[in-house]
C-alpha cells in the first residue's frame, strides 16, 4: 500500500513574516486598510501599481494572507498556516507568476488555465499573483483575458506593474486599481546615482554617456528597468513640483522642458519600458532614451518651476 503524502512541514514565523515586511510599513497603511474592507467581496481581478516591485510584491503577499486567514480577530494574523505557507511560498492555492525574471509565456498561462478549471484545495481563496504584469507578452496577456472572461468567484487575479497604462488597456477595464505610495525619501543607490548624473550630463550636453552604456556587462534588463524607473520618478516629482531644481541635476533638465515636450518625455519612458519588456538589447535602448532626452532638450526651455 502506497503511503500517504505527508503535509509539507511549516515554515517559521519568521521566514513567513519576511515577505510581509514591505507591506507592514506605515505608509501602507491606508492600502491595507482598503484591501481590509474589500476582503469579504473583493474584485476578481486587483491591479497594485506604484511604489517599488519588492513592495508590490509584498502587499500582493499580504493581500493573499488576508482573503485566506481563518483566525479570530485581526487578519491576516501571519500566525496560521495559511499566513505561514502563503510568507514562504509553498500555499497549495497560491500562484506567482514572476515577471521580474523575464517574460511570462504563453505556456505558463496555459497551464494556469487547466489549475484553474479545478475548485480551489482549501477553504479560501485560489490567488493568482502576475509581478511585474506588464512582462505579459502579447498572446500571453490574450490567453490571460480568456480566463477572465470566465468569471470564477472563488479566484483572484492580483496584477502588479509599475503603472496601469503599461498593461493592456482590455485587462485594466476589467480591474480595480490601487496605487502605493512613492518612497520619496528612499535614498538612491549608488549605482543608480552614477547613471543618474550621466544621463542629466547627456540630455544637457550631448556628453559623457556612451562610454557608460558600452562597458562590457554594464546594463541588463534589471538595470535598465530601474533607470527607466528612476527617469519616471523624477519625472512625475517634477510635474507635481516636489523635485528640487538644482542645476545639473535630472529633475531640472526635466523641469526647463515645455510642457508639451514633458508629455513627450512620458511617452518616451514607457515606450523604453516596453522595449525592454520585448527583450530589446537594455543598453540600445537606454542609449535611445539619452537621445531622445537630449533632443527635446535642444527645444526652447522654459524657466525651472519654483
Amino acid at each position: 500500500m502506497a503511503a500517504k503524502p505527508t503535509e509539507p512541514e511549516l515554515p517559521t514565523r519568521e521566514q513567513a513574516r519576511e515577505a510581509f515586511t514591505e507591506a507592514l510599513t506605515p505608509r501602507q497603511a491606508r492600502l491595507r486598510e482598503t484591501l481590509d474592507r474589500i476582503a469579504d467581496d473583493p474584485p476578481q481581478v486587483l491591479i497594485l501599481e506604484g511604489g517599488t516591485a519588492s513592495e508590490r510584491a509584498s502587499v500582493a503577499l499580504w493581500q493573499a494572507a488576508r482573503l485566506n486567514c481563518r483566525a479570530e480577530g485581526e487578519r491576516p494574523c501571519l500566525e496560521c498556516p495559511s499566513c505561514l505557507q502563503i510568507g514562504a511560498g509553498v500555499f497549495k492555492d497560491l500562484f506567482f507568476l514572476d515577471g521580474r525574471e523575464g517574460s511570462i509565456k504563453i505556456e505558463s498561462v496555459r497551464e494556469l488555465r487547466v489549475v484553474l478549471g479545478e475548485p480551489p484545495r482549501g477553504e479560501g481563496r485560489r490567488v493568482v499573483i502576475f509581478a511585474e504584469a506588464q512582462a505579459l507578452g502579447t498572446e500571453a496577456a490574450n490567453a490571460l483575458l480568456k480566463s477572465l472572461e470566465e468569471p470564477k468567484p472563488d479566484v483572484c487575479f492580483l496584477l502588479l506593474a509599475p503603472q496601469r497604462q503599461r498593461l493592456l488597456p482590455t485587462l485594466v477595464s476589467r480591474g480595480w486599481t490601487l496605487t502605493l505610495p512613492w518612497n520619496a525619501s528612499a535614498p538612491l543607490a549608488p549605482e543608480l546615482r552614477e547613471w543618474e548624473a550621466a544621463l542629466a550630463r547627456f540630455a544637457a550636453t550631448g556628453q559623457g554617456w556612451f562610454a557608460l552604456t558600452s562597458r562590457k556587462g554594464a546594463v541588463d534588463a534589471p538595470l535598465a528597468r530601474r533607470v527607466i524607473a528612476l527617469t519616471q520618478k523624477t519625472l512625475a516629482d517634477v510635474l507635481a513640483r516636489r523635485a528640487p531644481c538644482t542645476p545639473g541635476t535630472l529633475a531640472h533638465h526635466l523641469a526647463r522642458l515645455p510642457d508639451l515636450l514633458r508629455l513627450e518625455a512620458g511617452d518616451i519612458l514607457a515606450e523604453s519600458q516596453a522595449s525592454v519588456d520585448a527583450l530589446v538589447s537594455p543598453a540600445l535602448v537606454l542609449d535611445r532614451l539619452a537621445i531622445r532626452l537630449h533632443v527635446l532638450g535642444s527645444a526652447p526651455m522654459n524657466p525651472p518651476a519654483a
